[in-house]
């Protein structure tokens, strides 16, 4: 084995591993496009780090010595090992992958994409499991410190080096109940401001960009309450008079199975940005790239 030493430089395990193939100072120079001195010193400096000759002539031929012939393969294997490591990562192949990745987004999310992601994820990488982690009401660095692998929805990390990805614009929208009294006419800020509201937050909060879009009218709403979910504001909103808002693409099919009806809301507001968030240390790795890819396909398909 080659001695331990930190001032080892270990491009001569190159080096030593194309002498040890070729058996010839001149035959492994060219095999790396070195000078013929240059692979001489080299082979000079591994002689002087092993301790032993390594290669002797015999004739017009060198041989290797019995020390040669022993570390040979464990040569030819770290040079491989390390060549692999350096190497560009090739793309994942899903059905090779055995992973849990962890998914951090709210429960509206959960609902729209995660049926159709975890069919695709049991046809094309049935060793994947995936693991879909809940909204918390205070802010945490899930990427950074690892617990997740990617976020979804409105992305509002404060990490500058979180790395994010559009994936489309949404709206809010107004949901009511079937025959709501809101659905009789056309709906304008007065009448919606006047109706009984219930606030979907994960942090509790009974005030938001649509209370400043209703104060540039000079009117304000009445909070009912708050609720954590999406899902949870939606069935309040079936089985009672409150209005609730949720983004209109991405809830476009729970409104549609729980019978609500979607209404316009008559106010200047800000659209949704929903993205996909990342730490950088997995930018390049492969099967996080594929899940990126995945993710980003599936709510293709089903986000109209």
């Amino acid at each position: 084995m080659i001695a331990r030493n930190a001032n080892i430089d270990f491009n001569l395990l190159t080096a030593l591993d194309a002498l040890l193939e070729e058996e010839s100072v001149t035959a492994a120079a060219d095999r790396l496009g070195l000078s013929g001195p240059a692979m001489s010193r080299a082979l000079g400096r591994i002689r002087r780090t092993i301790g032993d000759p390594i290669l002797v002539r015999a004739g017009r031929h060198m041989v290797p010595t019995p020390r040669a012939l022993e570390i040979k393969a464990e040569v030819r294997r770290l040079v491989e090992a390390a060549q692999g490591v350096l190497s560009p990562s090739v793309p994942a192949d899903p059905a090779q992958l055995t992973r849990a990745f962890a998914l951090h987004t709210g429960d509206l999310f959960v609902t729209a994409l995660g049926p159709a992601l975890v069919a695709r994820v049991a046809r094309e990488a049935p060793g994947v499991v995936l693991r879909f982690l809940g909204e918390s009401h205070v802010d945490v660095p899930v990427l950074r410190d690892g617990a997740a692998d990617l976020e979804l929805g409105v992305i509002d990390s404060r990490e500058p080096e979180i790395r994010t990805a559009r994936l489309y614009d949404d709206h809010a929208v107004a949901v009511v109940r079937a025959g709501h009294p809101l659905t009789d006419r056309s709906l304008t800020a007065r009448r919606f401001a006047a109706a009984p509201h219930l606030n979907f937050s994960r942090r509790g909060r009974l005030t938001g960009p649509i209370d400043a879009a209703l104060a540039h009218h000079g009117l304000r709403r009445q909070v009912v309450a708050t609720v954590p979910t999406v899902t949870a504001a939606l069935m309040m909103v079936r089985d009672s008079d409150v209005v609730g808002m949720v983004p209109e693409r991405t809830a476009a099919s729970l409104i549609r199975d729980l019978g609500l009806c979607a209404l316009p809301i008559p106010l200047d507001l800000p659209p949704m940005p929903m993205a996909m968030a990342w730490h950088p240390r997995q930018d390049a790795d492969p099967g996080h790239r594929w899940l990126r890819g995945l993710v980003r396909a599936t709510l293709a398909a089903v986000v109209a």
